[in-house]
Parts: C-alpha cells; structure tokens; sequence
C-alpha cells in the first residue's frame, strides 16, 4: 500500500504570506535569506491587519524570519494578541539557488524531480510544513499562521491544490478543510466577501 502522504489536521485556520520585499520584485528566491519588507510591504501588512481586525482569531503563530515576524506583529497589535513563533514555520532552504530568478529550477523543484545542492526536497518541505502547521493547531482556534510562499506551496499540495500557484503578499486566507473528510481543502482569500467561515 502506497505512503498516502502527511496529512493536515482537520481544522480551519487562517494563513498568511508575509508583505512584499526587494527580492520578492525582482522574482527572486528568498529561501533563508533573511531579506527585510519593504516600504510596499509594510504597507501590505497594515492592510492585511485591517482585514483581520473584523476576524475571530484564538493565536498567532508565526515564521521567525523577520519578513513573516514584521508582518505577524503588525497583525498581531491590530487584533490584540502576541505572536508565538515556530521555526517550522521558515521558509524552504533553496541551498546554492538563494538569490536566484525562480526560473524553470523552481518548477521542477514543486514537481520533485530535483532539489538544488543544499537545499530541501520539495517532499521534506511538505512534511515539515505539515509538522508545523498541526502544532500550530494546537494553540485557541482559529489560529492565524504568518508564513511563507513555498510553504504554502506544499501546505496546497497536501490540501489538493496544484501547489505551483504564487500566494499573493498580505492577504490573509481562511483554508478550511473538506466536509466529508476528504477532498479538497477550500482556500480563500479574506478580501472575497464570504472568508472567514
């Protein structure tokens, strides 16, 4: 019988990619590398924390590099709660590509068929994500968790999605698992009229 895979617990929670940075604009890999927000990106985190202000959220929980912790402390004083950190949370480590265009690499990278030297399979990147986001789940529901693309890449790919699909900077999403028990998670962007269950 074949390895079905990690498997999200079945509990809706809130994700949120950090603001935009430099490299974000110039399409390159960040992996590690702890690149700060930009002036555009603080802004998309004040924005994001507006649409979370009208938000039932139990906890915080974030990456620790300081684009994702920027991005969850700005939220976290708007909704009035402290923000928890969890290194599983960290962006996926690109090895020798950090810094690098998301060129035709980054493809196959999600698809599996390489990994770059140094880096994380995109495999291991779903595992921990998946670690990551169940210990999350542990704190008061409904958890916001501050994070990364290609995290979230692998959280899709484990939820039914195609993973290749950019999340967008600073727009909170309400991920909330399938009805029956299996099946697609249903994804949401904050900013459509009906997230947030």
């Amino acid at each position: 019988m074949s390895n079905p895979g990690p498997t999200l617990n079945p509990e809706s929670f809130w994700f949120l990619r950090h603001g935009e940075t430099d490299w974000n604009t110039r399409n390159l890999a960040q992996g590690n590398v702890d690149i700060p927000l930009n002036a555009n990106g603080l802004a998309q985190a004040k924005s994001a924390a507006l649409l979370l202000r009208g938000k039932t959220i139990g906890a915080i929980v974030a990456s620790p590099l300081g684009r994702a912790k920027v991005t969850a402390e700005i939220a976290g004083e708007a909704v009035g709660l402290p923000v928890a950190f969890d290194p599983g949370l960290r962006e996926c480590a690109y090895g020798v590509m950090e810094g690098q265009p998301m060129t035709e690499w980054f493809t196959a990278w999600v698809e599996g068929t390489m990994t770059p030297d140094g880096g994380e399979s995109f495999a291991d990147l779903k595992q921990r994500a998946v670690d990551a986001v169940n210990r999350c789940l542990r704190h008061p529901a409904p958890v916001l968790i501050v994070a990364h693309g290609a995290l979230f890449r692998a959280l899709r790919a484990v939820m039914g999605h195609e993973p290749n699909v950019r999340t967008r900077n600073a727009v909170p999403m309400w991920c909330e698992p399938p009805a029956t028990g299996s099946g697609r998670w249903g994804i949401e962007y904050a900013d459509m009229p009906s997230a947030g269950g």
